[in-house]
């Protein structure tokens, strides 16, 4: 029994041996990975600064202006003369050439969107059973409204 109990704990001791200096190599990989990112980050940070510098160098005004007299010379600053309003421009006509030939061949969409169909409307079952049919009063009241009388229009009323 003592003698399960050492192996036992020399094995314990060996397996916690070998899980720290597991750890160890792990935290010393992470730490090379972490220097090498940072090496990375300043060499492209520096680039950066270059980068800029050189643009500053190349947006130089003593520079441009010659580059610009050189290569254009047919451009002269703007006048007052040149503004107009944006109603003095011409109106520019849409043509859709691509509908005018599925015009042509009759395959153009309709002009109008084809109607939705309606949802169905539910109707208590009291209301299902009774007949459909308009009272008297509301008839009456419609035909009223849908006969002009003479003198009556609303065309005559207005000043």
């Amino acid at each position: 029994m003592l003698r399960l109990l050492n192996i036992l704990a020399v094995a314990i001791l060996i397996s916690s041996a070998v899980y720290a200096y597991s750890i160890k190599y792990q935290t010393a990989y992470r730490l090379e990975q972490i220097t090498k990112t940072k090496l990375e980050i300043k060499a492209e940070r520096d680039a950066i600064a270059v980068l800029r510098a050189e643009w500053a160098y190349m947006t130089r005004p003593e520079r441009l202006q010659p580059l610009a007299d050189r290569y254009l010379p047919e451009l002269k600053p703007l006048q007052v003369s040149q503004l107009v309003t944006a109603a003095s421009l011409p109106n520019k006509t849409h043509t859709d050439t691509i509908g005018a030939k599925l015009s042509e061949i009759g395959l153009s969409a309709p002009a109008t969107p084809p109607a939705a169909p309606s949802a169905p409307t539910t109707t208590p079952k009291s209301e299902a059973a009774k007949p459909k049919t308009a009272t008297p009063k509301v008839v009456a009241a419609t035909k009223a409204q849908s006969v002009a009388k003479p003198g009556s229009s609303r065309e005559a009323k207005k000043p």
